[in-house]
C-alpha cells in the first residue's frame, strides 16, 4: 500500500489517500484526469491518463504514459514510458499537484496481483497469479497423469468445481500459456490438481501436445511453476455455495446427468468429488465414454463412489473393447437407446457435457432431437469458440459485457490448438471514423477491423494470450479511451474488472479510435 499526501498548489486543497496496486487485477493504479483513474486529478493540465503506479516484487514504480505536460520526481523530469522506483519522502509533481510519498506498507495481496480471503483464520487464494510446487504425480492410465500442487507460500485454494487454471511455462526459451480444468475439489483446499493426457504424434502436426507432453516429460516432484485463475462458468455449484451459512442443497439441481468422454472427465470429476465431500442430496448419473477399459481415468475412485453413495450412479462405455479382457460395462458411443438405459429420466435432469468437439456435438444433437429442455444443458467447449450476438459498443465509462445467447458455457481451447473467433466489420451505425487502435505504452497505432490482439501482433506488440476465446483472461488490458465491440462474450472479466475499464483483446475489436494500455 502506498500512502500519499496530495497538494494542489493552485487551489491550496490538501488530501491524504492510499493506493493499493497489489490488489488490482493488473497490479497497478492509474493517475490522471479521467474519472475512471484510481487517483483522479482534476486539472486541464493533467492528461486523461497521465501516469501509472505499478507494484512489482514488493516495490512501487511510477511511469509517465506519454502525458502532454510530463511528470517530475524530486524536481527531475522523468522520461515517458520508463519506470522509476518510488521511495518514502519522494515528491511526484504532476501539473499543479504535488504528491508526497508518506509511507509504503505491505499489503495482504502478493506482488503477483493475487486476491485472497480469510475464513476461520485460514488464508485462501481466490484469484490471480500464484506460484505452486508439485508435490505428487499420479499415473492414472498409460498416457494420463495427475499433477498435485501446493501453493508457495502456503495458502489454501478456493474455486468452484469445474473451473480451470492457466499455466505459465517456459518451453524452449518461449513463454507458453495453456489452460487445464481442475480435477480436484475445493472441499479439499490444501492441494490443487490437474489431470493431463499425453498427446500422440499426428500427421501434419510438428509439435503435438506441446505443453501436455512437456508436463509429462519434464515436470517433477519439487518443480515450481506459475499459474493464474481460477476461471470458467462450467460448474454445478450455486453462487450461494460461497456462503457456508446457506443450505447448498436448496440451490443445487436435484437431478444431475454428467456426460463426458476422454480427458473431458476432469471438470465433471471435480464436481462429483465436491458433491460427495459436501454430502449433497442431488441424484447424480455419471456417464463416461473411453476407448478401452484401460483408458477409463479415475475408474477405481468412480466405482468406489458408486458403491458407497446411494445417489451416485455410474455408467461406463468403451468404443474399442480389447480381446480377452473382461468388460461388463456398455459398449459404443452414446445414442438414444443407451441414454434411455443410463438415465431413463434424463428429461428431468440438468446435463453437463465435456469432451472432444465431435462428441459434444453428437450429444447436443441427440438431446435436441429428443426434445430435451436445452435451458438445462451446459457444455465445456474444448475447441471451436461459441458464437454470441454482437453486443452494443462499450463506451469508455461503461465496461459492461453481454452474456451468451444460451445457458451453454464455453471454456478453454484444447491445449496446443487455440482458435480465434472471427470479428465482423463494424456496422454503419457503429460510427463513421476508421477503426484504429492506439497502444499507449509503445506509441504505435494500427487501423483495422480485426481483434485488438491480432492488430497488436501485426505491429509486433506483445500481448499475452492463450485461448483466443475470451475465457482465460490472459490478454486482459485496460481500455483508456474509445469503444470496443464483442462478438464472443468476454467471460473471463468479472464485474469489478469491467468497472475498472478492462477488456479482453482477443475478442474485442475497435469502434472508431481506441486507446489501449499496452
Amino acid at each position: 500500500m502506498l500512502k500519499l499526501k496530495v497538494f494542489n498548489s493552485q487551489t491550496g486543497e490538501f488530501q491524504e489517500t492510499a493506493l493499493s496496486p497489489d490488489s488490482t487485477p493488473q497490479g497497478e493504479c492509474l493517475v490522471g484526469r479521467a474519472s475512471n483513474c484510481d487517483l483522479a486529478l482534476e486539472s486541464p493540465d493533467v492528461s486523461r491518463v497521465h501516469g501509472r503506479i505499478k507494484a512489482r516484487q514488493g516495490e512501487y514504480y511510477y511511469t509517465d504514459l506519454g502525458s502532454a505536460n510530463g511528470s517530475h520526481i524530486n524536481n527531475e523530469q522523468v522520461q515517458a514510458h520508463q519506470s522509476h522506483a518510488l521511495k518514502v519522502n519522494d515528491l511526484l509533481r504532476i501539473a499543479d499537484f504535488v504528491l508526497l510519498v508518506e509511507a509504503i506498507e505491505p499489503t495482504e495481496s502478493s506482488a503477483e496481483s493475487s486476491t485472497w480471503k480469510k475464513l476461520g483464520g485460514d488464508r485462501y487464494w481466490t484469484k490471480g497469479d500464484l506460484t505452486v510446487r508439485c508435490v505428487r504425480i499420479t499415473n492414472e492410465t498409460a498416457d494420463v497423469k495427475t499433477f498435485t500442487f501446493v501453493a508457495e507460500p502456503l495458502v489454501l485454494f478456493d474455486y468452484k468445481p469445474g473451473q480451470f487454471v492457466t499455466l505459465e511455462l517456459e518451453i524452449n526459451g518461449d513463454q507458453v500459456l495453456r489452460s487445464y480444468s481442475i480435477s480436484s475439489t475445493p472441499s479439499r483446499p490444501h492441494t490443487l490438481e490437474i489431470t493431463v493426457k499425453r498427446v500422440a504424434a499426428a500427421a501434419g502436426i510438428l509439435q503435438p501436445g506441446l505443453v501436455s507432453n512437456w508436463l509429462h516429460d519434464n515436470l517433477k516432484v519439487g518443480s515450481q511453476i506459475k499459474l493464474s485463475g481460477p476461471l470458467g462458468k462450467f460448474t454445478c455449484q450455486p453462487d450461494s455455495a460461497q456462503n457456508p451459512s446457506q443450505n447448498l442443497s436448496q440451490n443445487l439441481p436435484q437431478k444431475l446427468l454428467f456426460i463426458s468422454a476422454g480427458s473431458g472427465i476432469t471438470p465433471v470429476m471435480s464436481m462429483s468429488r465436491w458433491i460427495a465431500d459436501t454430502a449433497q442430496q442431488s441424484d447424480v448419473v455419471f456417464f463416461h465414454c473411453a476407448r478401452t477399459p484401460r483408458d477409463v481415468v479415475f475408474r477405481q475412485e468412480l466405482e468406489m463412489m458408486a458403491a458407497r453413495l446411494p445417489n451416485f450412479h455410474l455408467a461406463l462405455s468403451t468404443t474399442r473393447p480389447e480381446p480377452g479382457q473382461l468388460w461388463f460395462g456398455f459398449t459404443g458411443r452414446i445414442a438414444a437407446p443407451l441414454l434411455q438405459m443410463v438415465a431413463s429420466d434424463y428429461q428431468e435432469r440438468t446435463v453437463y457435457v465435456c469432451g472432444p468437439n465431435a462428441f459434444m456435438q453428437e450429444v447436443k444433437v441427440l438431446l435436441e432431437g429428443l426434445g430435451f429442455p436445452m435451458q438445462n444443458y451446459h457444455e465445456e467447449s474444448f475447441g471451436a469458440p461459441k458464437k454470441v450476438k454482437v453486443q452494443k459498443p462499450e463506451s469508455a465509462g461503461n465496461s459492461s459485457v453481454a452474456s451468451s445467447e444460451a445457458n451453454s458455457v464455453a471454456s478453454v481451447a484444447t491445449p496446443d490448438r487455440p482458435t480465434a473467433p472471427p470479428i465482423s466489420a463494424p456496422s454503419p451505425s457503429a460510427g463513421t471514423s476508421q477503426p484504429v487502435v492506439v497502444f499507449s505504452q509503445s506509441g504505435k497505432q494500427v487501423a483495422g477491423t480485426e481483434s485488438i490482439l491480432e492488430l497488436a501482433e501485426q505491429e509486433g506488440i506483445k500481448i499475452r494470450s492463450n485461448c483466443r476465446q475470451g475465457v482465460c483472461g490472459a490478454c486482459k488490458k485496460r481500455k483508456l479511451e474509445g469503444e470496443v465491440r464483442y462478438e464472443s462474450a468476454p467471460d473471463a472479466l468479472d464485474q469489478s474488472e469491467q468497472d475498472a475499464g478492462f477488456i479482453l483483446c482477443c475478442v474485442a475489436a475497435p469502434v472508431g479510435r481506441v486507446v489501449i494500455e499496452a
